[in-house]
């Protein structure tokens, strides 16, 4: 596919850009002039940037929607020291440009189908069976989701499949843990692993594309860490699983944020609770952190992550 195209984190101040981009959010404005604008977001797999149309006609107001992807010519600008750009041209894209539309979007590393399948290794190589069949359905239910949902709105793995890239990976991260400390009970941390952070998928609303357009209704009044002690009540009772193993199920889940103001009503209070706690942490900056330092020049230093309490991380010189 050969395309006139240019990436988000490519453009400069004052050059004419063409390309295709993903509408992320679009608002109809009203200028001081009165007259009517669109606000749009851009994005591709390198960035986001903001854009507008300005005196946009009623058919243009109408026609542009979120998830939407656009062909857009237009001169990149500044705004209060942030690169955005004015439009000059937009349409839809048509299929004459052959474009496939998840080179525009960040992706994990690796297949959905690949990773689905190395997380159903742990769970099937589990020796409690209570905890793998308990595991296994609940996992389950959610396999077509699964196929492309983020783990977050904004910051860590909010990718496509990022869900679950972030479990597979803190799954391999918790083996090689359990092997220095072989005390573990490696089912416990597999399935609060596996567990932890299914029930975002009740809690976001995300696009076939893996973005997020929004917090569910149950989502923001319960919050992922309630929906999924609630799911593994449900689906205990259903297989009439050992009451530790739920109760101890839901406690992983409960403390994986550890703090009151983070969603996590009690701290952990078994060591697999504990390595939960620090694998998900490890994960999440680790997939920040090499994010951020991919776009930083050797020697420079990267902005400030609010993921990461407001640090800017250094990319040291090659040596």
């Amino acid at each position: 596919m050969s395309l006139e195209f240019k990436n988000i984190n490519e453009f400069q101040l004052n050059e004419v850009v063409t390309g295709f981009y993903i509408i992320k959010s679009v608002e109809v404005k009203t200028g001081s002039n009165g007259k009517k604008y669109m606000d749009f977001v851009f994005g591709d797999k390198s960035g986001e940037i903001n854009g507008k149309l300005w005196d946009a006609d009623e058919n243009q107001q109408q026609m542009y929607t979120d998830q939407m992807l656009v062909k857009v010519k237009g001169l990149v600008n500044s705004w209060q020291n942030v690169l955005q750009l004015k439009i000059d041209l937009i349409r839809p894209v048509e299929e004459r440009d052959d474009v496939n539309i998840e080179d525009f979007v960040p992706c994990a590393p690796f297949e959905a189908e690949y990773m689905y399948n190395e997380i159903l290794n742990y769970i099937n190589n589990m020796e409690n069976r209570e905890i793998s069949s308990l595991v296994l359905k609940i996992f389950e239910g959610y396999k077509d989701k699964l196929k492309y949902y983020p783990a977050a709105k904004k910051n860590h793995h909010s990718i496509r499949t990022g869900l679950l890239y972030h479990i597979m990976t803190m799954l391999s991260l918790g083996k090689k843990i359990c092997e220095i400390y072989d005390f573990l009970n490696s089912d416990i941390l597999y399935g609060g692993i596996i567990l932890h952070d299914l029930a975002k998928m009740e809690e976001m609303d995300s696009t076939e594309l893996g973005i997020v357009r929004e917090y569910t209704t149950e989502g923001t009044l319960l919050g992922h860490i309630t929906q999924g002690i609630k799911n593994v009540e449900l689906a205990g009772r259903e297989l009439n699983t050992n009451r530790e193993i739920i109760m101890i199920l839901q406690h992983m889940i409960l403390s994986h944020h550890y703090e009151p103001e983070y969603g996590s009503p009690v701290k952990p209070m078994i060591p697999e609770a504990e390595i939960l706690l620090h694998i998900d942490i490890i994960d999440a900056r680790m997939f920040d952190m090499r994010k951020v330092t991919a776009e930083t020049e050797p020697g420079g230093f990267s902005e400030r992550l609010w993921s990461l309490e407001n640090r800017r991380i250094y990319k040291p010189q090659e040596f």
